[in-house]
């Protein structure tokens, strides 16, 4: 199974929670869900679009690299912006080494987080 350190649930699944104002990296591992050998090819990362959101969750436009492979297993994904009290779903597809292709979906909640 996954670690997903830093996850909450609620009645819908997992999510985390980002604060509009963070530019921070989540890794996505798929060492669970590879054969052995298999490593991760290439990743395509789409973010769900709100009606109306005047400052969406984004992947920030100052990242030299948005979506990342690393290790052959790990996905990383910087993700900026996002109005608070919005829920986005965000959508990893990958496709392996051995031409396998597989998605996983996590949420943001857009949140103010203090101390």
């Amino acid at each position: 199974m996954a670690n997903l350190t830093g996850a909450k649930k609620n009645n819908d699944g997992i999510y985390f929670e980002k604060s509009p104002s963070s530019n921070i990296q989540y890794g996505l591992d798929f060492t669970d869900y590879l054969n052995s050998g298999d490593t991760v090819a290439s990743a395509t990362v789409t973010i769900e679009t709100i009606s109306g959101d005047s400052a969406p969750l984004a992947f920030p436009t100052n990242a030299s690299t948005d979506v990342l492979v690393t290790g052959g297993v790990l996905v990383n994904i910087r993700l900026s912006g996002g109005t608070v009290n919005n829920l986005y779903d965000v959508k990893c597809v990958i496709v392996t080494s051995q031409g396998d292709t597989d998605a996983r979906s996590f949420r943001i909640l857009c949140t103010e987080r203090f101390l």
